[in-house]
């Protein structure tokens, strides 16, 4: 399975496979028709109240991180397809904050990962 993070403001690619944005705001100053997007999940975007917690703070990383999975574990339906995808062909998860470490596309890659790895999935 192939499953890559990528800041959506970067020019698309036809390495990137499957483009999933997972915000729950559409990011700024981009077009939609400019996002060459196959879905837009907001269902996978962390809620709003955890997204304000975190407000990007580096030091909140680690909590972000528990309680997204937390609400990650209770949204399997609209995370299995991506996995379904990515045994097909490379799935990009698209983000648009400007840290690139720690975001919620990036956590949601370190959830799946590490659901695949527990599973015994490759």
């Amino acid at each position: 399975m192939s499953i890559a993070v990528k800041r959506i403001y970067e020019p698309a690619s036809k390495a990137d496979g499957y483009r999933v944005l997972v915000d729950r705001i559409w990011p700024r100053g981009l077009k939609k028709e400019d996002a060459a997007l196959d879905v837009w999940a907001k269902e996978l975007a962390p809620t709003t109240a955890l997204r304000k917690w975190f407000g990007h703070d580096p030091a909140r990383w680690e909590g972000f991180r528990h309680r997204y999975a937390g609400e990650l574990d209770l949204r399997v339906a609209f995370w299995r397809p991506l996995l379904v995808q990515a045994e097909r062909h490379r799935v990009t998860l698209l983000y648009g904050a400007r840290d690139e470490e720690h975001n919620q596309a990036v956590a949601l890659k370190m959830y799946l990962d590490n659901w695949i790895k527990a599973n015994g999935l490759s």
